[in-house]
Formats: C-alpha cells, sequence, structure tokens
C-alpha cells in the first residue's frame, strides 16, 4: 500500500511565519502516522514518521520544511532544538 503524501500548507504561509533574522519556529511530533506541516494562528507544527534516532526526525523535518518552501534541504540551517520537540531554523 502507498504511503500517503505529505499534507504541506502553501510556502506564502510559512515564509509568513519567518521572522526579520531568517528563523522559523516548530514544535515536532516525531513517530507520526502522516507527515504533515499544520498552522494553527502563529504556531507551526510537523508531524514526521521518523522516529528521534540518530538524527533522523531532524533530517526529516528538515526535508519536509524544504519541500513545503520550495529551497534545498541545505538551505535550511537547525539553530536550535537539535534534542527537543521545540526546534528553530533558519532559512537562508
Amino acid at each position: 500500500m502507498a504511503r500517503p503524501r505529505a499534507m504541506l500548507p502553501d510556502a506564502e504561509a510559512l515564509r509568513a511565519l519567518v521572522d526579520a533574522e531568517g528563523a522559523l519556529a516548530l514544535r515536532v511530533t516525531p513517530g507520526a502516522k502522516v507527515e504533515a506541516l499544520e498552522i494553527a494562528g502563529n504556531r507551526l507544527t510537523a508531524k514526521v514518521r521518523a522516529k528521534p534516532e540518530d538524527g533522523k526526525a531532524n533530517a526529516a523535518v528538515r526535508d519536509l520544511l524544504a519541500r513545503a518552501l520550495g529551497v534545498a534541504p541545505s538551505r535550511l540551517e537547525l539553530l536550535r532544538g537539535a534534542t527537543s520537540r521545540e526546534k528553530q531554523f533558519r532559512v537562508n
């Protein structure tokens, strides 16, 4: 059975959450059944299938954000939250 496609908001909505320094804060739920980015108010939540081991969930979040923003994953830098659910990325 094929995996369902990730649910992603449009890039414009995500770019509105990026602050003046290019930082984007989000809360991550690893081990989810479906990959998704959800915006509720000014809060971004990422759900990824990857488990939080050996940086796999961080890489999955980076890939998901890159797809939603339409940029290469190398343009996203993890600033804060390598071992936390609360993360902050810089969009270069």
